[in-house]
């Protein structure tokens, strides 16, 4: 994601080549994302710029905007992959041309808006690939763009805005707060335009561990921490963002190696390096130079733990293992093993064969020898009623065929089907 360095190359560029020029044509496609998360259009857009001259171009943190001569003025963010081309003009850093492989079509791939001026003529586009950059238009007078949204909600520019961020200033908003030190930092309400990269540049300078609490440093870490913030944003925006001008000694050199083959691991004096996940958002630190000196996430993590093992659960009252009474016996009896058995459960296949086993051992009800006696007699009259009945069925039966082939008329043969003969021709025929 383009950070404060990145935004600082695109103004510098945007000064050099726009500041002072009339806007001649706008092309401008309307966006959902783009234009439309930020509360414009395309089409509105393309009219807001068609016409007015550049008078200033200012940033504050990951924000850009150009003041026009008359509102509504133009405010940007560079989002994931977004960035600003001038045609004729090499305005990538190097890791962007590495991206990009160099493309030098025009319009550009991925634009989202382009415009002309008057001569000398000078074409400027907006790119986004993943359409995370957001085109706003904020209508107030140029002076006061700051002073309305998104800027106002924003922190100061380590940069831009050094009355306003001093030591006293980070001292006062680290210990307001209860969160790791790389999440403050990433937080644009409290510093704007640290990112994820020159947030680990800073802790790094500063010998400070990502995730312990920002409430847990000392006076002596937090002017360590001021003064890398102000070391790293300012060499930063001084090179433009291009990393081939970084000191030799920045982590920003080595921590580009996750999941690569032969990528580095450690830095050239040795020392380790390891990626570790703070806030979801993967951080890279030296172990050996960043030491943990407070709390820590972690051991939130393992307090939480360790304080459920000894206490019962919300949800089921007095099933802590742990929990006795002042005899010394369990507060609350073990629960069976056996499952409850209900109208609607189903009995598992273990329960049915013990169903079973005990049916087979249970003894048969004894009866009487005299009841036993008269079963069998009834059922041999039963047998023989059965026997009879079969048999006069049988013989009614013979009778009724018998009768039915006396009565039966001799059938008389159907005559051989053909094909008919006309009577005319019997006639000629006799």
């Amino acid at each position: 994601m383009p950070e404060i360095a990145e935004v600082a190359r695109v103004v510098y560029f945007l000064r050099q080549h726009l500041v002072g020029k009339t806007i001649r044509k706008v092309v401008a496609p309307d966006d959902n994302n783009v234009f439309g998360k930020a509360g414009t259009s395309g089409p509105a857009f393309e009219k807001a710029l068609t016409g007015k001259n550049v008078v200033e171009v200012g940033s504050q943190g990951k924000y850009f905007w150009m003041v026009l001569s008359s509102p509504p003025h133009a405010v940007m963010h560079l989002g994931m992959t977004g960035w600003v081309q001038i045609r004729g003009i090499q305005t990538g850093y190097t890791r962007y041309i590495e991206r990009t492989k160099g493309d030098e079509q025009w319009p550009p791939k991925f634009w989202k808006f382009h415009l002309e001026t008057d001569d000398p003529k000078v074409e400027v586009a907006f790119t986004d690939a993943r359409r995370f950059g957001r085109v706003r238009l904020v209508d107030c007078p140029g002076k006061d763009i700051r002073k309305h949204s998104p800027l106002v909600e924003n922190g100061p520019d380590p940069v831009v805005d050094k009355d306003v961020f001093t030591e006293e200033f980070l001292k006062k908003k680290m210990k307001s707060r209860h969160v790791p030190i790389k999440a403050l930092l990433l937080d644009q309400t409290t510093v704007s335009g640290i990112g994820n990269w020159v947030g680990d540049e800073i802790l790094y300078q500063a010998k400070l561990h990502p995730e312990q609490y920002c409430d847990e440093f000392d006076d002596a870490d937090i002017s360590a921490l001021y003064k890398a913030i102000r070391y790293v944003c300012e060499t930063a925006v001084e090179k433009l963002g291009d990393s081939d001008e970084f000191p030799e000694d920045w982590l920003f050199k080595h921590r580009w190696g996750k999941g690569k083959k032969d990528a580095a691991t450690t830095l050239p004096n040795g020392e380790k390096i390891t990626h570790i996940t703070v806030g979801g958002r993967t951080s890279c630190i030296v172990p050996s130079i960043q030491k943990k000196r407070g709390r820590t996430t972690i051991d939130d993590v393992k307090g939480e733990s360790a304080e459920e093992e000894g206490t019962e659960s919300p949800f089921f009252k007095g099933k802590s293992k742990n929990k006795k009474q002042a005899n010394g016996k369990a507060d609350v009896k073990e629960r069976p093993n056996k499952r409850a058995r209900t109208a609607k459960s189903k009995p598992t296949k273990i329960e049915e064969e013990e169903e079973e086993e005990q049916s087979e051992a249970k003894p048969a009800p004894k009866t009487s020898r005299k009841l036993s006696k008269q079963k069998k007699e009834e059922k041999q009259e039963e047998q023989e009623n059965e026997k009879t009945t079969h048999e006069t069925a049988l013989k009614s039966n013979k009778q009724k065929s018998s009768k039915q082939k006396k009565d039966a008329k001799p059938v008389t043969p159907a005559p051989e089907l053909g094909r008919r003969r006309s009577s005319r021709l019997s006639r000629v025929a006799a």
